[in-house]
């Protein structure tokens, strides 16, 4: 990829611009996908393609789920009158699959905020004093240094 940066402190900044305009995307697409995710879960699609359904559809919340009781049965209804001018309606199998698949991918979002690996062969840990002689203070166990043991009981 060519940058108009270069050295780390450009790889630094283009991958900070990257970082930044891939988080910019727009309410609709957020909807968009939201709903490509209700439909693969099962929930049924149903256009407000007359005035009686467009009447329904103005009545319920934008963009968010309302459950509904019918007989014995329990129904999710999402409704979308701005991108679509829809609703989606899932039984309890349906919004569970959904519900499953947004716990997954939250899972996966944070794991990959989490675990950003950083590969520069020029790296030093010895320019901060660690993973040489006196490193005996830090166990990952612990979360931080041990006050208490080691080189680092002295104040660095």
């Amino acid at each position: 990829m060519f940058s108009i940066f270069s050295g780390r402190s450009g790889r630094i900044a283009t991958f900070s611009a990257i970082v930044l305009l891939s988080g910019c995307v727009s309410p609709a697409e957020r909807i968009a996908n939201k709903e490509d995710h209700l439909a693969a879960a099962g929930f049924a699609f149903r256009p407000a393609d007359t005035a009686q359904r467009q009447a329904m559809l103005n009545k319920l919340p934008p963009h968010r789920f309302v459950r509904r009781v019918h007989g014995d049965q329990v129904f999710y209804v999402y409704a979308d009158p701005t991108i679509c001018d829809c609703l989606y309606v899932g039984d309890q199998k349906a919004y569970g699959a959904y519900q499953q698949y947004r716990q997954q991918q939250a899972i996966a979002d944070e794991q990959q905020e989490a675990a950003q690996d950083y590969q520069d062969a020029s790296w030093n840990w010895g320019g901060w004093g660690m993973m040489g002689p006196g490193w005996t203070g830090w166990n990952p166990a612990w979360g931080n240094w041990d006050p208490g043991m080691g080189y680092y009981a002295n104040g660095w």
